[in-house]
Parts: structure tokens; sequence; C-alpha cells
């Protein structure tokens, strides 16, 4: 599955041969081994989504248990170390994300299925974790929509420095980190304004 997802990323999914990944698996090109384990391609790509599914779902009730083993430091250091993992989380699916982006309009099964198994789990764990921090403890906030916009920017800082071989307005990791963690830290202690 994994080679098939590597290939399906470089080479694009109708562009990939079963016996491409059948040789890139260690299997003998065109012999059909492929079909021992899979009914189709697209079977093997399903598969591979669901595996990266289950893996993020294992991730997030890991962190979720976890959020009390950093209580210590201080929140912009949890924020920041949220932050890289976020970041860290996009370089690790960046095979599933490129055949996302390229292929996956052929198959919205596989789309909703990524959408409710990795992206909305994802920015549900955010908004979780946000709610948990002690600082934050009394604020009257709409979680979901700051995770959304915390989320988003990591995603969108990610996809343009892929997708344009640098980052935006040539801002490093470091610096970008560094912002996000204080746009968080900006939710403590703020009045909110009454909306009109």
């Amino acid at each position: 599955m994994a080679e098939s997802l590597r290939l399906f990323a470089d080479r694009g999914y109708a562009a990939t041969s079963v016996a491409e990944i059948e040789a890139a698996a260690g299997l003998s090109p065109g012999a059909g081994g492929l079909y021992r384990h899979f009914r189709s391609k697209e079977e093997v790509l399903a598969s591979a989504i669901r595996e990266h599914i289950e893996r993020t779902r294992q991730q997030i009730t890991t962190v979720l248990d976890q959020a009390e083993v950093f209580s210590d430091r201080p929140l912009e250091v949890r924020l920041r170390m949220t932050c890289q993992a976020g970041l860290a989380k996009m370089r690790e699916e960046q095979d599933l994300i490129r055949v996302l982006f390229r292929d996956l309009d052929q198959f919205p099964n596989l789309v909703a299925e990524m959408r409710e198994g990795i992206v909305n789990p994802l920015y549900d764990g955010i908004a979780t974790w946000l709610s948990q921090q002690p600082e934050y403890a009394g604020a009257d906030e709409d979680w979901a929509a700051i995770a959304s916009i915390l989320g988003g920017a990591v995603v969108n800082y990610w996809l343009a420095n892929e997708s344009m071989y640098e980052p935006p307005t040539r801002i490093d990791e470091k610096r970008f980190v560094e912002s996000w963690a204080r746009l968080g830290l900006g939710l403590v202690n703020l009045e909110r304004t009454p909306a009109s």
C-alpha cells in the first residue's frame, strides 16, 4: 500500500500500472501478485487511505491522552509544540495529500472517507486540545472555529511551501511556528466584542 501510494503521488493514479505497483512492492511485475491481496488498483488506494485514517485516529487519541504530560510547560511552548506537530503530520501525509489533489476527484467516496476519517478528526482534536488548556478555562470561545483558523493556517503554510517550493513571503518555519503560537496566546484573557 505504501509503494502504491508513493507511485500514485509521483505519477498519478491513472498513469500507475498494476505491474509498476507489483515491482515497487517487490513482487514479480505482471504476475498478478497484487490480485492475491486486492481485487483492484482502486481497492489498493482505498486500503491505503483507510490505513492512514486508522493511524491518524490512534495519533489523535494518544496526543489527547498525553496532553497532561506537558501541562507544566508554558502555554506558548505547548502551542509551538502543537503547531510543529501539525506541520509534521502534513509531512507524514504528503503522499496522501498529493494523491488527494491530483486524483481523488474521481473517487468522491474516498474523499468523504478522508474528510470524515482524517481532516475533521484533526480539527476536532485541535479544538478539544485548545479547550482543555488551563489558561483558557472558562473562556466562552467557539473552539471549533478557532481550530479551523489555526489548523487551516498550518495546512496553508505547508501546502504553499510544497506547491511553490518556498514558504509564503519566505517566512521560515521557525518564524511561522512562533507567530502561530503568539496568535494562540492572544486568546488568553481577551475581552470579546459582541457581534453586531
